[in-house]
């Protein structure tokens, strides 16, 4: 090893030499694989007839339970990294409850690619009652990257990659919740879902100092195949660079690009079913769109009794996201799942994503333990068979810096009874408020109006805006009436000042009754 006092004071020509093996050390390990290498594996894999992975887990693995499956740990001693003072570690998943298929997992370092190999006797497995010579042929099921995020006394779990194409991330001071897929097949059909999955991950031994760790993942399904890369970094926004290059086998009717997967119980929009001591019980509580025009929208998200299917048709969208706004403990009050700490995913598009729609899926759910939203992108035009399709995007996982509109946003949306004659009727309230620096600027003397619209289904009865004295915002007042309960009804409004638009816009479904 060279100081750099030495290295200053060598002649010219050994500094020289210092340089050149320098040089070359660092070459073995930006050669020996990068993105090119996993597209050309699914290239070659598209060509071929798809082939389903062989199950192999044993029956005690199988039929876990999903708490006795948090019971099989991985040994902190056997962290990859542990013992190289990187910034970077990795832990390893056990196969076993719905994770039944093992991926391969490989390390990039200096010398090469290396398989990581699995053992049994790297885990512990709690009071599971497991024969250790059944597991000699299992594999992993994923892993999840650790990083002193929060403290530099502990590296804190930052990112997991565990089932399908799923994978969640963390930024400094947040819980997980909502996860993202790496591509979404036919979501929301009646012919049914197909779900991709990765099957091997290559991860990229980082530098000492290193403040991103890059991972490679390779794709495969009945229809697709496709090679991606990850460059994830750590910190109070957690930042994840995706680039992907697609293939598919045969056509697909429907291709979710950044898929986003959430869960939306009840909110201050959707009371619960049954009482229930907390007010809101959700991962996400809206959609924010930033259309190619500028527009920005917000969709508050809802629990249907039935399946529904939005979509917003955009050209080339600057972005669009699951957020979680409501970030008070008091609208959640629950102190073990911290629904106000879980982070809102926005996605990013690099370059022209062309022509298509964001789409949003909401499913019933009878609780909180199902994930029943999605929100991804569908191309207008997708690619042709054994086609290249190359895409780029940026995903930021936020607590405090989710993005909203320069001028106002809406907070809050709720819903009530109607009032005609000092008593309730069969109309239907909507409040919306919104907060933003505008409401500052324009002062006492604006004159802010709501402007409302619908579709044939509704009856637009009255609508006025109040200022909020409570926020310094404004509120935006909708009295409605169904024409067909047994249909959905669709709303939007913004505030303007005179004849500008102000605010973001409100864009509401209401399901049927």
């Amino acid at each position: 090893m060279f100081s750099a006092t030495r290295v200053g004071r060598t002649s010219p020509s050994l500094a020289c030499i210092v340089g050149m093996v320098l040089a070359l050390c660092s070459i073995p390990a930006a050669q020996a694989f990068d993105f090119n290498d996993v597209a050309a594996k699914a290239k070659a894999l598209a060509q071929r007839n798809y082939e389903a992975p062989a199950k192999n887990l044993p029956r005690e693995l199988e039929n876990l339970s999903f708490d006795a499956y948090r019971d099989i740990r991985y040994r902190p001693e056997k962290f990859l990294w542990r013992n190289n003072t990187l910034p970077f570690e990795i832990a390893f998943f056990h196969q076993g409850y719905f994770f039944d298929r093992p991926v391969k997992i490989n390390e990039v370092n200096a010398q090469g690619v290396r398989e990581i190999r699995f053992n049994p006797a790297d885990f512990t497995y709690g009071a599971n009652k497991v024969d250790p010579a059944k597991l000699r042929n299992l594999g992993f099921a994923g892993f999840r990257i650790h990083f002193p995020i929060n403290t530099p006394k502990y590296k804190d779990e930052i990112i997991s990659f565990l089932g399908a194409t799923y994978f969640r991330a963390l930024g400094k001071n947040q819980h997980y919740g909502q996860s993202a897929r790496g591509l979404a097949i036919d979501t929301a059909l009646s012919s049914g879902e197909e779900f991709p999955h990765f099957v091997e991950y290559w991860l990229v031994r980082p530098a000492a100092g290193a403040r991103e760790i890059v991972v490679y993942a390779l794709l495969d399904s009945r229809r697709a195949t496709g090679a991606y890369r990850f460059t994830i970094r750590p910190g109070d926004d957690t930042i994840v660079d995706v680039k992907t290059r697609l293939f598919l086998r045969s056509n697909v009717s429907k291709l979710g690009i950044a898929p986003l997967t959430s869960m939306f119980y009840f909110g201050e929009n959707q009371p619960p079913a049954v009482p229930d001591f907390r007010p809101e019980a959700h991962d996400s509580d809206g959609l924010s769109i930033h259309s190619g025009t500028g527009e920005w929208i917000w969709r508050p998200l809802v629990n249907p009794k039935r399946l529904l299917v939005t979509s917003f048709a955009l050209s080339n969208p600057q972005g669009f996201g699951l957020l979680q706004r409501d970030r008070r403990f008091a609208s959640y009050e629950d102190l073990a799942l911290r629904y106000e700490t879980r982070p809102g995913v926005w996605i990013q598009p690099k370059g022209k994503w062309g022509a298509g729609r964001v789409e949003l899926v909401q499913i019933p759910t009878p609780d909180e333990t199902n994930d029943n939203i999605v929100a991804q992108w569908i191309p207008d035009t997708p690619p042709a068979p054994k086609q290249p399709y190359d895409l780029e995007y940026r995903m930021l996982w936020q607590k405090d810096n989710e993005p909203r509109p320069n001028q106002a946003w809406v907070t809050q949306t709720r819903r009530g009874h109607g009032w005609g004659h000092g008593k309730p009727d069969d109309s239907e309230l909507f409040v919306v408020d919104f907060e933003g620096t505008v409401f500052k600027s324009l002062g006492d003397k604006a004159r802010i109006e709501p402007v409302v619209s619908g579709e044939q289904n509704v009856q637009i009865l009255n609508t006025y805006y109040q200022r909020n004295e409570a926020t310094g915002g404004g509120r935006m007042n909708i009295r409605i009436r169904r024409v067909d309960a047994d249909k959905p009804v669709e709303l939007r409004g913004y505030l303007r000042n005179g004849n500008i638009a102000i605010s973001e816009t409100w864009s509401y479904i209401l399901p049927p009754s």
